[in-house]
């Protein structure tokens, strides 16, 4: 289902390695389904993932080793690694093994300055970036979601899509935004004090790129209200609206939501009526901007 928004997205402009990239899929693959669109190992592939699900649907305690034996016996063979490649892949846990975790963890210090002092605008593309994380349930656990957002147009500029919160995401998110928009050096980062951001590998990453970080006060979504704006959006129109399935089906909702109808079917009063497309567009015509 993936491949076919990459191909479109492509005929707009946008590279086929940052679309994979935010997709979290391979760019060979792609290049193999263009010439032929279900291959014979992605078949059998599927149907395995299927057959795991229906055996952990029927007793979610048991482990990979025992839904590889209960594959075998629907027809589908595999070996234990396989299975466990597979689960691992399709957020498959055993109840048995899922581990409570705490919900009172603190914040740390923050390890940059508040240069955004809710002041949520700017002059010119790149000036000022916002940064957060979200999450949501699917039927095979929780994805995440980091996006980066440019105030001067409200446009997101790079965003990271996974099944796991960690520094990774928000580094991914970064990068993304990065290949996007070009030459960023003294752009503000701003973001809240999660330690996805106060990761040693996050300070690298803006380091290399010449961005500056900034944070928020601790528990004071005003700091990031803008935002949080955005989230609530996504919230209303996509994460709502029905029971998810799977994580990819998560994954491609969101991607579709923010190329096709945020950026550029959904107009916003506070650029004029304009979608963020249309606003940088129509504003910044010479700027080397990704479309």
């Amino acid at each position: 289902m993936m491949y076919p928004l990459v191909h479109e997205l492509a005929v707009t402009g946008i590279p086929v390695t940052v679309t994979c990239r935010v997709l979290n899929i391979a760019r060979a693959p792609f290049y193999r389904w263009k010439q032929q669109p279900v291959g014979e190992a992605t078949w059998v592939r599927a149907h395995r993932v299927n057959a795991l699900k229906t055996a952990h649907r029927e007793d979610p305690e048991f482990g990979y080793r025992f839904l590889a034996n209960e594959a075998r016996k629907a027809g589908w063979r595999m070996s234990r690694r396989t299975a466990w490649k597979l689960c691992s892949d399709a957020g498959i846990t055993s109840a048995a093994q899922r581990r409570r975790r705490s919900k009172n963890k603190k914040q740390g210090p923050p390890v940059f300055d508040d240069f955004v002092r809710r002041n949520f605008t700017a002059a010119a593309p790149n000036q000022v970036w916002l940064t957060d994380i979200t999450e949501h349930w699917t039927a095979e656990g929780k994805l995440y979601c980091c996006a980066m957002k440019d105030v001067y147009s409200n446009r997101i500029v790079g965003y990271s899509i996974s099944d796991r919160m960690t520094a990774k995401l928000a580094v991914d998110a970064l990068e993304n935004a990065v290949a996007r928009r070009g030459d960023v050096a003294g752009c503000i980062v701003h973001a809240d004090r999660g330690s996805q951001f106060r990761s040693r590998r996050m300070a690298a990453a803006l380091n290399r790129h010449g961005i500056v970080g900034s944070m928020g006060r601790v528990a004071s979504a005003g700091d990031n209200a803008a935002m949080e704006s955005f989230w609530s959006l996504l919230q209303k129109n996509v994460l709502n609206q029905r029971s998810w399935p799977t994580r990819q089906d998560l994954r491609l909702a969101i991607v579709v939501w923010i190329e096709r109808k945020y950026h550029r079917q959904r107009p916003q009063d506070g650029l004029g009526g304009l979608t963020p497309i249309e606003f940088e567009a129509k504003l910044t015509p010479t700027a080397n901007l990704a479309a």
